[in-house]
């Protein structure tokens, strides 16, 4: 079953180490869906971003247990994508930030 890129990117990470990360090495961070895989990952942000990816590292990132007095309850657990773009890559959509 194939997916649209909009299925697998659930939306850009905005963070100050990610912004560093973008501006020293041409590295851009998504939160994914949780099964999708790194070549799914590559072909959705080249698809959708229209860019030419190199690399994708992959973390699955535990949610936070957060109380509130004697309750306890857990924040749901995500995937994080770090996608490397090629030499003379950029995006558009972080330009006029």
């Amino acid at each position: 079953m194939k997916r649209e890129p909009q299925d697998i990117l659930i939306q850009p990470l905005l963070t100050e180490k990610l912004t560093a990360m973008r501006e020293k090495d041409n590295k851009v961070g998504f939160i994914v869906r949780g099964d999708a895989n790194r070549v799914e990952i590559k072909r959705a942000v080249e698809v959708a971003l229209k860019v030419r990816v190199d690399r994708v590292n992959v973390m699955n990132m535990l949610g936070k247990t957060k109380r509130l007095g004697r309750f306890a309850g857990k924040r749901p657990d995500w995937k994080k994508a770090i996608v490397t773009l090629k030499e003379g890559e950029k995006l558009e959509i972080y330009e006029g930030v």
